[in-house]
């Protein structure tokens, strides 16, 4: 007696095939499991045995072979549990087999029979439907599963449900497709609570526009975090697509649906004292970390120079390819991370150099040390480097803001983004032909270039990323060329080569 039964496994953000053969045979009564399981998944002929007598089957007293296809893929979990169950019932004949061909089964299994929610529902689900197959989850992934759902996801909360579906007694009904409604200026912090700061706002529009990396520096309490917290409230919605793919990410790593915000862009804050592994993900059975969480969205670093260099390295690969690929011993994981980066720095250890008001205690060595934790090929990663200065009393104590509020600036930077979703991509990620088409320059645009190069000494990378921030500034202009204006002001906030080069002033 032979059944099979279709299942999903979960490596990254992708779902493989697997298939489960039982095999009934004579002998004395054993369950084997076979096709590379992990603990979770040897334990599963525990709680599938009690789930089936619990749930009033019979479970056979044979010697029954299990084997998990392919063999050489690792199998983890308890996602197994009701696929195995059903082949036990469909090979012992207590459901009929036929039944099983076009439907994918997830779940773990309790010992009464009850299904419990997995991780990493959503890749499944695009999978099978690839394959012109429906997947019945548990209950308590319906909502996550209905982001995706074309009336081709099952949900069930118990086993004898299942089985009754199965049998035709009593049909399930297909999960309906529930996108939420986007939710990403409401409720958000407003950057017309900003008192002053023109010159940071502006970058930080420029950002959004252009999904640029910004290096914020300033005295502690003079807005860098605050600045950055407004960033979510001036990002422009996420696509279907890119909201998929955000929500397959989290779904990998279990985390809940984030109600109201499915077209949000992620914003993740990690601690200074994150390690390798938190920032960019890993482990023995590979999950993502801090940079595909922020996958579509951004990556806040506070404090920049307190997290370890070794730490901050580890970003540099992910900031330029998109992606970061975490290798073990028994297989590869490869997780998205396309975000854009924003960090916070104090311009010295006491914080107050250049401060108006307050003297620097830090010795020359000292500050030297401190920003020395930023090396230069990542500093170069940052499009935008912006001193945030320490405000007076008569800016801060304003009644009302005198800078625009999140939804005046949220549509500007949408129009940019529309602009550029017409070349392909956005600003940030032009490269190669994409960029020297998008920024042609005039032959005084270029002697300019040529001249900064010269003199703060820029790097051929610092160089296209002041290219891409031209011409997000001429985007968000509505203009067609980049001008020599706009590479000005793009020259200007780079103001980390301005302060490290041979001369401090470019000439136009």
């Amino acid at each position: 007696m032979f059944a099979v039964v279709h299942s999903r496994a979960s490596v990254g953000v992708s779902a493989p095939k697997v298939t489960v053969e039982v095999h009934l045979s004579g002998g004395l009564p054993a369950l084997t499991i076979v096709g590379l399981p992990e603990t979770g998944v040897r334990e599963s002929r525990e709680r599938v045995r009690s789930a089936l007598l619990n749930a009033g089957f019979e479970f056979p007293a044979r010697r029954i072979t299990i084997n998990l296809a392919p063999a050489d893929l690792p199998k983890e979990g308890g996602r197994f549990d009701l696929p195995i169950a059903l082949g036990i019932l469909a090979a012992s004949g207590q459901i009929p087999p036929e039944s099983l061909s076009s439907c994918e089964f997830l779940g773990e299994l309790s010992l009464d029979g009850a299904l419990r929610p997995l991780k990493g529902v959503l890749p499944a689900v695009l999978a099978a439907r690839k394959e012109g197959r429906s997947l019945l989850v548990p209950n308590g992934n319906a909502e996550e599963a209905a982001l995706a759902s074309q009336d081709d996801v099952l949900a069930a909360g118990h086993i004898l449900a299942v089985c009754e579906h199965l049998c035709g007694r009593a049909r399930l009904v297909p999960v309906s497709r529930t996108v939420p409604e986007s939710a990403a200026a409401a409720g958000m912090p407003d950057l017309a609570d900003v008192r002053g700061q023109s010159v940071p706002r502006r970058a930080l529009e420029v950002a959004a526009a252009g999904a640029h990396n910004l290096l914020f520096f300033g005295p502690p309490g003079t807005g860098k975090s605050m600045l950055a917290s407004r960033l979510p409230g001036i990002l422009p919605d996420l696509s279907d697509e890119h909201a998929m793919e955000v929500a397959s990410v989290h779904s990998v790593a279990g985390m809940p649906l984030r109600a109201g915000g499915w077209r949000q862009p992620p914003f993740r804050s990690p601690h200074h004292t994150a390690s390798a592994v938190a920032l960019v993900g890993g482990g023995s059975s590979p999950r993502p970390g801090e940079v595909s969480l922020a996958h579509r969205g951004v990556l806040f670093l506070d404090e920049l120079p307190e997290f370890e260099r070794r730490v901050l390295e580890v970003l540099r690969e992910p900031m330029e390819t998109g992606e970061i690929s975490i290798s073990r011993a028994a297989r590869q994981v490869n997780f998205p991370a396309r975000f854009q980066v924003i960090g916070a720095m104090n311009p010295c250890p006491c914080g107050y150099s250049g401060h108006p008001a307050i003297e620097c205690q830090c010795t020359p060595q000292q500050v030297m040390r401190y920003r020395s934790k930023i090396s230069g090929p990542l500093l170069d990663r940052f499009d935008l480097h912006v001193e945030v200065p320490v405000q007076s009393g008569d800016v801060l104590m304003q009644c009302g803001g005198d800078g625009e509020p999140s939804a005046v600036v949220r549509e500007r930077v949408a129009r940019a983004r529309e602009r550029q979703a017409k070349r392909g991509c956005v600003n940030a990620t032009l490269s190669g032909r994409e960029l020297q088409e998008a920024c042609s320059l005039e032959r005084s645009g270029e002697k300019l270039l040529s001249g900064a190069m010269e003199k703060l000494g820029l790097s051929a990378r610092a160089l296209h990323r002041i290219l891409r921030v031209a011409r997000t500034l001429a985007d968000l202009e509505g203009c067609d060329a980049v001008a020599q204006s706009h590479l000005v002001e793009a020259l200007g906030y780079r103001q980390f080569d301005r302060q490290t080069g041979k001369s401090s002033v470019v000439s136009a």
